[in-house]
């Protein structure tokens, strides 16, 4: 926990190039890889691996949030990834935890997370917001319509990008009051929650306008249904779609992606970043 507290925010430790954050589900139920890595030991050596391929921050997550998933307790959470985030502490890449349970934020902090990457935007759980002010970790601050069980019935905007450009300038403002650092805070406009295919690809055409925010970008496009549906895809053959979709939130002002195949997706950020000389060869 000393360490925590005295980190720099992580968007200051990795310079101008592109984070690549790379996804650990210690889940039975996720729409990509659920029950790949339920097991504690096999969920610590994919972190690794992610690590070896290029991960700067690796996001451990309990609860499946694919549309239609059922929530969890705290304590069943927690029971899955404190013991995760306790040896993959070892790997010295910095960690998040993926969650909306201030319980479960507050244990994996003290075992070593750096970040919180919150679906719920702290509207989850009331004392989320304490939780990382009290600890100085990052946080994001994701969007979404509804939740998992509902997002999907029928979202509607009246314009995708000014509604979520709205709700980021309210929660940023929320998590300041509550004593979060600005500096501390991420904004992910939460592809596929809550969105059709057609608000998710206007959010990518148009991500650079969440720039006026002045807080660091995260694009979570990985394998999602919006690709399978352009594509015709099923979910283990996404990995062209994924890379196009990194690619163009990368050249639209993505500062960090949040991708399940890290050795690919590196690769794609590290040519897209040279294209827009934010990697010097």
């Amino acid at each position: 926990m000393a360490e925590t507290l005295t980190c720099r925010p992580l968007s200051e430790r990795f310079g101008a190039a592109t984070m690549v954050m790379g996804i650990v589900n210690v889940t039975p139920d996720s729409f990509f890889d659920g029950g790949r890595h339920i097991e504690a030991r096999r969920a610590v050596a994919h972190a690794r691996e992610l690590a070896k391929s290029g991960a700067h921050i690796i996001d451990i997550g309990g609860e499946s949030s694919r549309p239609g998933a059922e929530p969890l307790s705290p304590g069943q959470e927690c029971a899955r990834v404190l013991p995760v985030i306790q040896a993959a502490d070892a790997l010295k890449t910095p960690l998040s935890i993926d969650t909306y349970h201030a319980a479960t934020a507050a244990a994996c902090i003290e075992a070593g997370a750096l970040m919180v990457n919150d679906i719920t935007a702290l509207r989850g759980d009331p004392q989320m917001a304490e939780v990382i002010a009290s600890a100085r970790v990052d946080c994001v601050l994701m969007h979404m319509q509804g939740d998992p069980r509902t997002m999907q019935h029928n979202p509607s905007y009246g314009d995708v990008v000014e509604d979520i450009r709205a709700f980021f300038e309210e929660r940023m403002s929320y998590a300041v009051r509550e004593g979060i650092s600005e500096e501390r805070i991420w904004l992910d406009p939460g592809f596929g929650f809550g969105k059709t295919v057609a608000h998710n690809l206007e959010l990518l055409r148009r991500l650079r306008e969440f720039k006026q925010l002045g807080r660091p970008i995260l694009a979570g496009t990985s394998n999602k249904s919006t690709i399978g549906a352009v594509l015709d895809a099923p979910v283990d053959e996404r990995d062209e779609g994924t890379a196009a979709t990194v690619a163009v939130a990368i050249a639209n002002g993505a500062d960090a992606v949040r991708v399940h195949n890290v050795r690919m997706m590196a690769r794609v950020a590290r040519m897209t970043d040279a294209i827009y000389g934010k990697y010097l060869l």
